[in-house]
């Protein structure tokens, strides 16, 4: 699971296909800069061995490792993630500057797509965290309130987009908000009624699949259509 210190410039990225770590592969790619991908392998719990959870004691997925500088710093939780790698490399401009009302909805949008969409959806993936072992009426029960919930946060995206009529989700300028929203969103992919159908939020997808970083980030997790 680990690589060289400064095998591409200090930036190692822990994660798994198709998880969160999707969010901060997109953005190292929108940014340029170079990174060792380290694959932990879920689906034989490497997340849980003991090495990984020296990284992150809570086990979860992903981790990002930033040995730049003269202090190793390692970071858990995918919104951390995003905004340090945003305030580490200002100059390519996916955080607005502090300050700025822009980036005061930058917050907003990182934390409610984090704190608020996320939750509900891991809800409906993993039902089974929420009731007794066995529980199978409990499980159905609670991946069908999780579904039912995420429709109108969708709904709010799509008539969020559709209300400002610019590409991304801040406005005319691609950020670290758009990597958050279009992974999430692809995650609904399953759902009677996707974030794809939504047409405000369809028409963004399409646009953030365009995106040659996106190409890449699907290719370098092996990932096939769909894609939304």
């Amino acid at each position: 699971m680990s690589g060289p210190r400064d095998a591409h410039g200090g930036l190692r990225l822990f994660g798994h296909p198709a998880t969160a770590a999707m969010i901060p592969h997109l953005v190292l790619r929108e940014l340029g800069v170079p990174f060792d991908w380290v694959h932990v392998d879920r689906d034989r719990d490497a997340h849980k061995a003991p090495d990984y959870l020296k990284l992150n004691p809570n086990g979860l997925i992903p981790v990002l490792i930033d040995a730049r500088g003269p202090e190793e710093i390692v970071l858990y939780e995918t919104a951390a993630i995003v905004w340090h790698l945003a305030d580490a490399f200002p100059e390519v401009g996916l955080a607005p500057a502090v300050g700025t009302a822009a980036r005061a909805h930058a917050y907003k949008w990182v934390a409610w797509l984090s704190a608020t969409l996320q939750p509900t959806l891991l809800a409906y993936f993993y039902p089974d965290r929420w009731v007794d072992s066995g529980n199978a009426s409990g499980v159905d029960q609670v991946r069908r309130h999780a579904e039912a919930k995420v429709g109108p946060m969708l709904d709010q995206l799509d008539a969020h987009l559709a209300a400002h009529r610019a590409p991304w989700m801040l406005g005319e300028a691609f950020s670290i908000v758009d990597p958050y929203a279009f992974t999430l969103c692809r995650w609904t992919r399953g759902f009677a009624h996707p974030a794809r159908a939504r047409p405000a939020l369809g028409a963004y997808l399409g646009r953030m699949l365009d995106r040659p970083a996106m190409r890449r980030v699907l290719a370098d997790e092996g990932i096939e259509p769909p894609f939304v």
